[in-house]
């Protein structure tokens, strides 16, 4: 993945307008601190009256970021009906000394904001972790990844190959269980679930440590094999696959499964780094090469 295309996915992130958010809210706060020094240089006096106006200046940006949305509105109006009632009564006549007032409601006003349409969406942040905890990339029944995994594990291993073209390379193959409607009628749900965790540990065995193994939907398995000759990738799928048809297994009836399994795989190469990006695809000419048991480059 380039950088300019990493640069605007975080700018749809999240947590893009959270950082925006904070950086308004200090520049707001540094940009009225430094009117308070200036003016601190021209009339050479700092009072009372300056500081406690100074501090209700920065107490009201908190609050407008801290506090509800409607407890802030609520605020800034009974503020406002206060201030009438000065402005009518003990007001003094300086136009600067009545307007500087508004700055204590305006900053109220402007934090709340920001935190509305801002920082708030360091909630959905929130939530999608929590999705993410109750949704997985690894199941952790069958230790599949599913196709989010897949996807970052393709851009990873492209990543390095395209790092270190003579010294890394990696391949990848698909395993689709032909017949699934059939299939998982005849085994049922439970049945099915049943079946894909007996694959996947079959699977398992076939594999290395380093090896990667993902479950995409529609009954098809996808593994990641780095540092993988493309002369050994033909015995590799062809012995996960004879070994993925003779899990011995039985249906609702109690009669055993005849479990057939297509494969195709591809060799992937440096020089189409621009084409990982789009896993659909990556998906897609695996499934092609499974019409034929095919072993080839992605094109």
């Amino acid at each position: 993945m380039t950088t300019e295309r990493m640069a605007q996915l975080s700018k749809k992130t999240p947590l893009y307008g959270v950082v925006w958010g904070y950086i308004l809210l200090i520049a707001i706060a540094l940009l009225q601190e430094q009117f308070v020094f200036v003016d601190i240089y021209v009339s050479q006096t700092y009072t009372v009256q300056d500081l406690l106006f100074n501090a209700a200046v920065l107490v009201a940006l908190v609050a407008g970021l801290l506090l509800p949305v409607g407890v802030s509105v609520v605020g800034i109006f009974v503020f406002l009906v206060c201030y009438l009632v000065w402005l009518a009564t003990y007001a003094p006549p300086e136009v600067l000394v009545i307007s500087s007032f508004l700055l204590i409601p305006g900053n109220a006003l402007a934090a709340a904001l920001i935190k509305t349409y801002l920082i708030r969406s360091n909630r959905f942040l929130e939530r999608m972790e929590e999705l993410e905890r109750t949704n997985p990339q690894v199941d952790p029944h069958t230790t599949l990844g599913n196709k989010d995994a897949f996807a970052d594990a393709i851009v990873k291993q492209s990543n390095l190959a395209r790092r270190h073209p003579d010294r890394y390379g990696f391949c990848v193959a698909m395993f689709k269980i032909e017949f699934l409607p059939l299939v998982q009628e005849s085994l049922g749900s439970q049945g099915y679930a049943a079946l894909l965790r007996d694959l996947s540990d079959t699977i398992q065995k076939q594999l290395r440590y380093e090896d990667y193994k993902f479950f995409i939907d529609n009954g098809r398995f996808v593994i990641i094999c780095p540092m993988t000759p493309a002369e050994f990738l033909e015995s590799l799928t062809d012995r996960i696959k004879k070994a993925m048809m003779d899990v011995p297994f039985a249906d609702l009836k109690g009669r055993p499964l005849k479990l057939v399994v297509r494969s195709g795989a591809l060799v992937f190469h440096p020089e189409q780094f621009s084409k990982y990006e789009n896993i659909e695809g990556v998906i897609a000419a695996l499934e092609r090469n499974t019409e034929t048991d095919l072993i080839g480059e992605y094109i």
